[in-house]
């Protein structure tokens, strides 16, 4: 009795705590996820500021000028964002009209196609895709207008990342402060494996995106879609979300395609497009540019992909996943959170796994004749 009522009580203040916690997260975000950002893109300069210091540039000037750099860098890629949505959203009522008339004539195609003679019925794709668009451009104007608001939410930022690296040492003694002698071999293990995981995660990240705003910009123009550059840029933009980024990517420009270009051919052509780059990027650009050691199961990065959207929106999503991974990179360290780690992880199913081998084993490949 009294074993049980002790470890209901602490399974009581666990789920007060988690509560509170989550609470606490969803009211400060304004507050807090500028400064898990800010981490984030730290780790990602770090290895900048570290090379200008081995050539001996103090350390104050390396950091300042590695974030010039990259704040140029980012208003480069902004201001032709902006632009290209901008001149979009001046033609998007042409564009919205465009689309109907192709509605329309995929409707009386469906008619004749069906003998659906019923007057009601004339104009309903019309009438419910009209409703999608006129949100959809509300949505566009929001996000443009976004753009300027998250610039002013993220004006710190950069001021958060220079003491960030600035601090760096200082962190890092902190914590090997908090923690007992004899626990700090395995803290600094820990300190250094987060480090190289979220180094590799973050360069790899924007390395690839980077490479596909190159690609899908390109293969777009070849194919002759519209605001090519444009819907390239937002199709990449978007793998900073993973698994949904590469949906939503791919679905903009193709129904861009579809809807407002009404050309078939250009549509499918936009389709095997996409499936090469997602094919590419999942199997080639992500497992050797990104390289991270931390291997998160696809449930729980869904899971927390979602959770990290519910509570901070988009920035909750993108930092979703580095911190699930050092999360996790703690989790491997400790002993008596190692299930944790083993549930999070992609360990314990590679019996059921379907890979290359079995593929051979399967047909027959590869087998010899005794």
């Amino acid at each position: 009795m009294g074993k049980s009522y002790v470890q209901l009580k602490k399974m009581t203040y666990g789920l007060l705590f988690l509560i509170m916690l989550v609470y606490v997260l969803v009211e400060a975000r304004e507050f807090l996820y500028p400064i898990f950002m800010a981490i984030l893109f730290a780790y990602l300069l770090y290895p900048v500021v570290k090379w200008l210091e081995k050539w001996r540039v103090p350390r104050i000037i390396a950091t300042l000028l590695t974030i010039l750099v990259a704040m140029a860098l980012l208003a480069f890629v902004m201001v032709l964002l902006y632009k290209q949505l901008a001149m979009f959203l001046d033609d998007f009522p042409a564009l919205q009209e465009k689309a109907l008339e192709n509605l329309d004539k995929l409707q009386h195609a469906l008619d004749r196609k069906f003998g659906d003679e019923n007057e009601s019925n004339e104009h309903w794709l019309r009438k419910q895709v009209s409703g999608a668009l006129e949100f959809s451009g509300g949505v566009l104007t929001g996000v443009l207008l976004a753009i300027t608001g998250t610039v002013t939410k993220f004006g710190l930022m950069p001021v958060y990342i220079f003491l960030i690296l600035y601090y760096r040492n200082k962190f890092e003694n902190f914590i090997l402060r908090l923690t007992p002698p004899y626990t700090h071999s395995r803290t600094q293990r820990i300190i250094d494996e987060i480090a190289l995981v979220t180094k590799r995660y973050m360069g790899g990240v924007v390395i690839v995106i980077l490479i596909l705003c190159v690609i899908n910009s390109t293969g777009l123009l070849l194919i002759g879609v519209e605001y090519a550059i444009l819907l390239g840029i937002i199709s990449a933009l978007m793998n900073f979300i993973p698994y949904f980024g590469t949906l939503i990517g791919g679905a903009i420009p193709l129904l861009y395609t579809l809807m407002v270009q009404g050309d078939l051919q250009k549509s499918l052509a936009v389709l095997l497009l996409f499936l090469v780059v997602q094919f590419t990027e999942n199997n080639i650009l992500t497992p050797n540019i990104t390289g991270s050691r931390v291997k998160i199961n696809p449930l729980f990065t869904i899971v927390s992909i979602i959770i990290g959207g519910m509570m901070w929106g988009l920035p909750g999503m993108f930092v979703a996943v580095p911190l699930l991974g050092m999360f996790k990179i703690f989790c491997d360290n400790s002993d008596r959170l190692s299930p944790y780690s083993y549930l999070l992880g992609t360990d314990g199913t590679e019996e059921h796994a379907f890979n290359l081998e079995k593929v051979k084993k399967l047909f027959g490949i590869g087998k010899k004749d005794k």
